[in-house]
């Protein structure tokens, strides 16, 4: 692919657009005329207050969502302890240390941006050791590695914590496999974050967790579910019911596995603007109401954080004892709320990636296709253009989507969110991941293939579509 095609847009071009939109209100308000020149549009980021703002936050947001880790070393390094397996024993830490090809092969990822121009040549001559976990220290040093921060005291590693970015960004490749340039919003189909958690020296904090539901369960089943996950997958409720497995993975009435693992795939974070729901299941909340709930009670972060659906026990037994619905602190101490704001603009200022005719998808299918979406298929029902996605309350519950209600009933509402169909391409194609983590629709990766997820609604739905008919409308899809 074009490279160009997937650097996220700067902010200057987020800025002209708002720029277009206030002066051209302006006109229709009997304001002044519209301004198109660099000069205008500088002068408004210097005067126009709301537009200075703008940039300030979409700034902020971008920092915020790549580096700031809210405080949750705290959890990382003081409870589990993972700085210590990362650095090893020859640095004073643990165990032998996470090298970077080990790195590489959990899915982490490394800016090409963050690296001096001698260590990119090295790399690109093959000259840096990839299995030196000195080499994986110096990357924490110079903030290379994406969604990780490490504290450091002298060479020792003091500290590690994660940020937004860690699964919900990765690189473009265009070094070597895991390392090039930031793609800020694309979810990490590679990261094995149940892996990564796993490889830390302890995992008690969990395991005692587990055990107001399962007072028998050990750290071995602790580190067997994390490493049940897989790549590109999260299982953000555990710590909240206890639920591990999905004891049938049903569709439309017939079991198609058993026991599947409870995480679902990290979903991308671009596209977003628009939207209402916007995880995989139902009723949690807006895009802030997810990133505190995020940064809190996953990432372990410090703030306040308030839901008294979480004390429901029969739903969120775990979440329920330990009160994670009532967390507070000192406000001078809060290292998240303040930042909801500017992390939520920038997070809706992140475009979808744009598929390429001819490259990406055929074009002749993809217009047979558009008119089967909003004809034969009825796509456009649940899926409304331009958001692809329902416009107001995008959810439905299991019955209406024929599948089984295991994920669906996690969650506040009982209900599944219409997905954004914005890139799909990017996953059909496998760009910028591991071949085998290509593909994975659905919010449990159930349908490997779009042609999988097609062919199911033609079952479900009764919709009577034909064999090319269904390739067409995948072609329609890779077009979005």
């Amino acid at each position: 692919m074009n490279k160009a095609n997937f650097v996220p847009w700067k902010l200057i071009l987020f800025c002209f657009l708002i720029t277009g939109l206030i002066f051209n209100s302006m006109t229709f308000a009997g304001g002044q005329a519209p301004l198109s020149s660099k000069s205008s549009i500088k002068m408004a980021l210097k005067k126009d207050p709301i537009m200075k703002n703008a940039a300030q936050m979409l700034t902020q947001g971008r920092d915020i969502f790549r580096f700031d880790t809210f405080g949750d070393e705290q959890f990382w390094e003081d409870a589990l302890h993972l700085h210590q397996a990362i650095e090893g024993q020859q640095f004073g830490g643990v165990g032998s240390g996470l090298s970077p090809a080990q790195a590489l092969e959990l899915g982490l990822k490394v800016d090409v941006d963050a690296l001096p121009q001698d260590i990119v040549q090295a790399l690109e001559a093959g000259q840096v050791d990839l299995n030196d976990v000195a080499v994986t220290l110096a990357l924490l040093k110079l903030d290379a590695v994406v969604g990780v921060k490490g504290t450091f005291n002298g060479n020792s590693l003091q500290s590690v914590g994660i940020t937004c970015a860690l699964c919900h960004s990765t690189v473009d490749d265009s070094l070597t496999h895991g390392v090039g340039h930031r793609l800020d919003g694309w979810a990490n189909r590679d990261l094995n974050v149940g892996a990564i958690i796993a490889f830390a020296p302890t995992v008690q904090p969990l395991t005692d967790l587990l055990k107001i539901v399962n007072p028998d369960i050990t750290d071995e089943n602790v580190r067997t579910v994390l490493n049940s996950w897989g790549p590109g997958k999260f299982d953000a409720e555990l710590v909240l019911d206890g639920k591990a497995s999905n004891p049938q993975q049903v569709t439309n009435g017939v079991v198609t596995a058993t026991n599947v693992p409870g995480a679902t795939l990290l979903p991308n974070a671009y596209g977003l603007a628009g939207f209402n729901q916007h995880t995989w299941t139902g009723d949690w909340g807006s895009i802030p109401y997810w990133n505190a709930f995020v940064a809190i009670l996953e990432m372990h972060g410090v703030g306040n954080f308030f839901d008294p659906r979480l004390d429901n026990a029969a739903k969120f037994p775990i979440a329920a004892a330990k009160k994670f619905g009532h967390i507070t602190v000192d406000p001078d101490e809060d290292l998240v709320t303040a930042k909801l704001p500017p992390l939520h603009l920038y997070q809706l200022s992140l475009p979808a990636p744009q598929p390429r005719a001819g490259i990406d998808f055929d074009e002749a299918a993809a217009k047979r296709g558009d008119e089967l979406f909003s004809g034969k298929a009825n796509c456009t029902q649940c899926h409304a253009e331009p958001l692809w996605t329902d416009p107001g309350w995008n959810l439905h519950t299991p019955a209406e989507m024929k599948i089984d209600a295991f994920q669906a009933n996690r969650a506040p509402g009982d209900t599944y969110k219409t997905m954004n169909l914005a890139g799909l391409f990017v996953r059909e194609e496998g760009l910028f991941m591991k071949d085998e983590n290509a593909g994975r629709f659905y919010h449990d990766g159930r349908f490997k293939t779009l042609l999988d997820v097609v062919d199911s609604y033609n079952a479900r739905f009764d919709l009577k579509l034909t064999d090319s008919e269904e390739k067409d409308l995948v072609e329609y899809l890779k077009s979005l």
